[in-house]
């Protein structure tokens, strides 16, 4: 996945273009000046997260937007930018409404395609300029990916200040204001007090009922993710959180590693928030 990432960062240096639709809304001035939220979103996931990252801040809002949206379903959209890649196909986005020079810090959201941003994300990237600002990530994805987009958009932005920000599974969009308020909380961004975390457990082995918690979580996923090798856990007020140390074989049999994050609330099906692929 780490390759792939690095494939689509090179082709996207040939990308040029840039759009956004602009909301401005009064904002108080933060420690870090005046802040902007700006994303991408194809299937409204993205959206629903900047919205209330937006909500929370009290700041202004653009969204960026493909001059030829990605408006087929999941098989459709992956195809063509399979296609773009190869090709590599300008992915052209609509004028800018906003003047970023006004702003001081973007939160910066996309949806993950192959371990990296959207390739319209690409488009504004590779034609705008960032120097002096802070950049925050957020994503929603399938499974996991915000690390290596992060690193990405660090490499796109030199002279940017990029940080590693929210990243949520589309499937668990809806749960994302409370997640959000938890983040911004934690970093600084808003004001207020959080309890916080406990730190994993050391790992060990992975016992028959923990491997049942992982198989309930994650075996309804789209794509297979492995088979857990160790595991951590710790209390959250949502309920147990896991760490599960997992090995996967490919087709090819090449074998990768990942970390899976499980929740397992009281009364509720298990659920894997993230997938961290190392």
């Amino acid at each position: 996945m780490k390759k792939l990432s690095t494939i689509i960062l090179l082709a996207t240096a040939l990308i040029f273009g840039n759009a956004c639709k602009s909301n401005k809304t009064e904002q108080t001035d933060t420690q870090d000046g005046k802040t902007l939220v700006l994303y991408y979103s194809q299937t409204g996931a993205t959206k629903a997260v900047a919205e209330e990252l937006q909500k929370q801040l009290g700041c202004d809002i653009d969204s960026i937007l493909a001059v030829n949206p990605y408006d087929g379903d999941y098989g459709q959209t992956i195809s063509r930018w399979k296609q773009e890649l190869k090709d590599s196909v300008k992915v052209e986005v609509n004028p800018i409404n906003v003047n970023l020079d006004e702003y001081d810090t973007i939160f910066l959201g996309f949806p993950i395609w192959g371990g990296t941003y959207a390739l319209p994300m690409a488009s504004f990237l590779a034609d705008n300029k960032f120097e002096g600002k802070k950049v925050v990530t957020f994503a929603t994805f399938g499974s996991g990916g915000i690390e290596n987009a992060s690193i990405d958009v660090a490499v796109a932005l030199p002279g940017a200040d990029v940080k590693e920000g929210y990243g949520v599974r589309n499937a668990r969009v809806a749960k994302a204001p409370q997640e959000i308020k938890s983040f911004l909380i934690e970093n600084g961004y808003v004001e207020g007090e959080i309890a916080a975390l406990p730190e994993f457990s050391e790992p060990t082995d992975v016992s028959d009922k923990d491997a049942v918690i992982f198989h309930a979580a994650c075996d309804n996923y789209q794509f297979p993710l492995g088979n857990p090798v160790s595991v951590a856990m710790r209390d959250t007020p949502e309920g147990p959180e896991y760490e599960f140390g997992v090995k996967s074989t490919a087709p090819d049999g090449s074998e990768s590693n990942s970390i899976i994050y499980v929740l397992a609330p009281q009364g509720q099906t298990p659920e894997f928030t993230r997938v961290v692929r190392e």
